[in-house]
């Protein structure tokens, strides 16, 4: 089911940090713009026709902009450069309602771990938190003060004295020491992580090797893990509602094959983050290569992402 899309004006575009931008962004005819929880994301439609996630991060209780930080990645498929070079204070672009992976639970207690632009999502997690008196504490971890996005507004915040800032540059004695903040692994306390996969996997397995319950651990990817594909082979999928046959070949994705014969599915981000392209498998054993399922959820083995996941078996039926 493709979105749908709402039009909306760029009201402000401003350096934040070091190669991080904001945007904020209003509705183009002056409405209100549809309420969102804590950990929320929209689907930002770039020039091209390209679509890119991004978290936003003011405060929940907005209802008259969202706020977006991109970071400047170096290696950008093309997204985050165009919002940097391409998207102009003034302009248009099309937007999703929000969608939200990343939910808040409620908590006695809850951490909230930051690496460098992984800070947007937990930024409105913060504002959410702070707004309903819960208890809780923001450390963001950053290369340097100017790489840290959001600097004055955490300094200046109602929940200023909850945050901690730790930058790669400075004395050690205010480097995160990730033993010490999680060396609480209670049932009411909950860990939430944004940020590099290296910064996420390290938080995660210090976590679990503290005695963490998974149920309490939460995270949010920015992008898909990198994938060695040299063994990958052929299989075929068929469409359960036609009983057709299509092949996918080893080094193109089952999206690209169905539409090659005009089977459309709708994607997004293209790295099994977004969850836009999900599909029920009805036979056969998806190999799954997305980050968007739960380690539960993929061993039913009953729905995969197509941008992105494969097959184990010689074939898929999917609910087409």
């Amino acid at each position: 089911m493709e979105n749908a899309w709402i039009t909306a004006r760029i009201a402000r575009k401003a350096v934040e940090a070091e190669d991080i931008v904001t945007l904020d962004l209003v509705h183009a005819e002056g409405q209100a713009l549809p309420r969102f929880e804590a950990g929320s994301h929209i689907d930002l439609e770039l020039p091209g026709g390209r679509v890119r996630q991004y978290s936003l991060c003011n405060a929940p209780r907005e209802t008259h902009r969202y706020q977006l930080g991109v970071l400047l990645d170096p290696a950008s498929r093309g997204g985050s450069r165009s919002v940097h070079q391409d998207l102009a204070e003034g302009a248009t672009v099309r937007i999703s309602a929000p969608r939200n992976h990343f939910p808040l639970v409620p908590a006695r207690h809850s951490i909230l771990l930051a690496g460098g632009i992984g800070v947007t999502p937990l930024l409105s997690m913060a504002e959410s938190l702070s707004q309903a008196g819960a208890d809780f504490e923001l450390h963001c971890c950053s290369r340097s003060v100017a790489r840290t996005a959001f600097l004055p507004r955490l300094r200046g915040s109602a929940f200023a004295d909850r945050v901690q800032l730790h930058f790669d540059d400075g004395d050690a004695v205010q480097k995160l020491d990730a033993p010490a903040v999680l060396d609480r692994p209670a049932p009411g306390t909950h860990l939430y992580v944004c940020g590099p996969k290296g910064f996420m996997d390290f938080v995660l397995g210090t976590a679990r090797a503290l005695g963490w319950a998974e149920a309490n651990l939460h995270c949010e990817h920015f992008a898909g893990a990198a994938q060695d594909r040299q063994d990958d082979g052929s299989f075929e999928v068929r469409i359960a509602s036609t009983g057709r046959v299509i092949r996918v070949a080893k080094d193109e994705s089952v999206v690209a094959a169905l539409a090659a014969q005009g089977v459309d599915i709708p994607i997004s981000c293209e790295q099994g983050v977004c969850g836009t392209c999900i599909t029920r498998v009805l036979e056969g054993e998806p190999e799954h290569r997305d980050l968007y399922f739960s380690d539960a959820e993929k061993a039913k083995n009953d729905q995969f992402t197509p941008c992105c996941s494969r097959a184990r078996s010689a074939f898929l039926v999917l609910d087409l």
